[in-house]
């Protein structure tokens, strides 16, 4: 926000995210599924996060990607209309709890995999300038955490992308401490002073 420009950070996680939330809200109603009330609440406030910071990166990105940003927002919208109103016509309570929970993991899985699409570009710059610490802590802490909500409750539509997703934060984090590493060994060879003579 300082620099008024999203530079290269890309806005698909945030979309990722917002549409995870979504559909795992309406995981969480009683339409859907009993006693998910935290997961509801949970994928509420989320879905309230995601959705500013995708305005944000809207009013401080080009034209292009405002473009490309509202296009996506938009159909995060369609399929979780199209998700709510096609679930709503399985009249079968479990079966509708399969079909949505299905959905669930995938949308988790998914969103845990979207910061990964910033690898090659950490790979290639050596650098952890475009994928955000603290961005890979919290997937990491938050998964970890769903993880063992989904085990107490035997909720295998919440363990299962939740272990996923944990285990990707592993990955996010250890190519973080392998490249900051690399980068702070770097900057230590630069002299402190430079002669010009």
């Amino acid at each position: 926000m300082r620099n008024k420009s999203t530079e290269q950070f890309s806005g698909l996680p945030y979309i990722y995210a917002l549409l995870n939330c979504l559909i795992c809200l309406w995981y969480g109603t009683p339409f859907v599924s009993h006693s998910n009330t935290m997961l509801m609440t949970v994928n509420s406030v989320g879905a309230t996060f995601q959705l500013c910071y995708i305005i944000l990166f809207i009013l401080h990105t080009d034209k292009k990607n405002k473009m490309k940003m509202l296009g996506l927002l938009f159909v995060v919208f369609a399929v979780v209309g199209v998700i709510v109103a096609g679930s709503l016509q399985i009249p079968d309570q479990l079966t509708r709890w399969y079909f949505v929970g299905f959905l669930s993991c995938g949308s988790l899985v998914s969103m845990f995999a979207s910061p990964l699409f910033v690898i090659n570009l950490v790979i290639r710059t050596k650098s952890v300038e475009f994928m955000p610490f603290y961005l890979s802590l919290s997937t990491f802490l938050m998964s970890a955490s769903f993880l063992l909500y989904g085990l107490f409750n035997s909720d295998a539509f919440v363990y299962t992308p939740n272990g996923i997703g944990t285990i990707l934060g592993i990955v996010q984090l250890a190519l973080y401490c392998y490249f900051h590493r690399n980068s702070i060994a770097e900057e230590t060879k630069e002299p402190l002073l430079v002669s010009y003579v």
